[in-house]
């Protein structure tokens, strides 16, 4: 069940993805973030509440968690931390890079997540999944020469780094969550999580954005919300399966990867983005990696 989960929830990034390009388009970065972490918090706000007061709504469903101790939520507050640092660094390099660049970049995100889970988590893989890693890492190394016909250089492109950061970011968030759902209850951790990042976005907002908003414009666009609903579809997802016990950071990982499908795709024929032969070339690269870990793991 967790694998399937896990690709519904790829599934839920790649429409995130593209609800995030669409918002930031002529928009600051930091309201836009600002607003979807918002948006998340009254999203499970009901849950918030009802664990507080001890609805009767909620009891025996799935949103009836419990109210946590104070260690529990310091736990959740450093996800939070975590993640809105991922955030930020995505964000910044989404706005000002292609889709078609990005997407295979945040593709590779599962490398730095198995180095972690070989080292925290005693995860072993076997040759298929291994084969699926240098596959993707293979495609990383491709589509650095490809970006060059864009102008996009790796090495010293300012915006690939914040991109790069982000990744390395998001991969440690895989593996501190790895380590907080086998402590907490999945959606305490998600109702409580989206709250935190809210109050901690809200004070970078105020001290970041507002004083300088003149030059920061903003303007509100429909995909804002969208943002918060397919994110938090595909965090439900993610948290349920690493909730189950017999769940692979390090493959769960990758097959979110698999969002970049719908990315990719947007980019193309949409926004129309260029050099798409060469990226198409490691977009199959991924794929195929995809296709191995998930048989790899079927083993």
């Amino acid at each position: 069940m967790w694998l399937s989960l896990a690709f519904l929830s790829a599934l839920g990034l790649g429409f995130y993805d593209v609800a995030k390009k669409r918002a930031l388009a002529g928009n600051a970065v930091l309201p836009v973030l600002w607003l979807n972490s918002v948006f998340g918090a009254l999203l499970f706000s009901p849950v918030v509440v009802a664990s507080i007061t001890d609805a009767a709504w909620v009891e025996g469903t799935i949103l009836d968690i419990p109210t946590g101790t104070l260690h529990d939520h310091l736990l959740i507050v450093l996800k939070a931390c975590i993640v809105l640092g991922s955030w930020m660094c995505g964000y910044f390099g989404l706005k000002h890079l292609p889709l078609t660049i990005v997407g295979p970049i945040n593709a590779t995100r599962p490398v730095m997540v198995l180095l972690g889970a070989l080292l925290l988590f005693g995860e072993r893989l076997n040759a298929l999944q291994w084969g699926g890693v240098i596959v993707a890492m293979v495609s990383l190394y491709l589509l650095g020469h490809t970006s060059r016909r864009e102008g996009v250089d790796f090495r010293h492109n300012k915006w690939i780094w914040c991109v790069g950061m982000a990744a390395v970011l998001g991969a440690a968030s895989g593996l501190y969550d790895k380590y907080v759902m086998g402590r907490l209850d999945s959606v305490f951790v998600q109702s409580w999580f989206n709250l935190y990042q809210a109050v901690v976005m809200s004070i970078i907002a105020a001290v970041l954005w507002l004083p300088r908003r003149a030059q920061m414009p903003f303007h509100w666009s429909w995909a804002i919300p969208l943002i918060t609903l397919f994110v938090s579809a595909a965090d439900f997802a993610y948290f349920y399966a690493l909730g189950l016990e017999d769940s692979l950071i390090s493959v769960v990982s990758m097959i979110r990867r698999g969002s970049v499908l719908v990315s990719f795709t947007y980019g193309a024929v949409v926004l129309r983005e260029h050099n798409l032969r060469g990226k198409a070339f490691d977009l199959i690269l991924i794929l195929i990696g995809m296709v191995l870990l998930y048989f790899g793991s079927r083993v």
